[in-house]
């Protein structure tokens, strides 16, 4: 929507447009869930290959897991998100692991 200007003589206007702010998607943390089962170096792998991560920063992750219980991967919006959860459940089912993979709101 357009706002007049009433800088200018009577006899001209100019239009100025309106600036809206337009809210950021929400973002999701897509964490992994410890579990007994699944080896310590898949789940490095997982997050090498998955969150593009070096093999420091998997490690890190994957002890914050190991020790706490849960470890975030990442934050990302909502379709890129469930797309990561996806990719990871199916990589671990693939490979006979029952890792898990889940996300929240941020």
């Amino acid at each position: 929507m357009a706002t007049r200007k009433q800088n200018y003589p009577s006899d001209s206007v100019a239009l100025e447009p309106e600036r809206q702010r337009i809210k950021p998607p929400p973002l999701y943390k897509v964490m992994l869930l410890n579990d007994d089962y699944t080896p310590m170096d898949f789940v490095i792998v997982v997050l090498e290959k998955f969150f593009r991560m070096n093999r420091e920063q998997a490690t890190l992750v994957m002890l914050k897991v190991h020790r706490q219980g849960r470890g975030v991967c990442g934050v990302f919006p909502r379709d890129l998100a469930i797309t990561k959860v996806e990719q990871v459940g199916g990589f671990a089912r693939q490979h006979q692991h029952p890792l898990a993979c889940v996300m929240e709101e941020n």
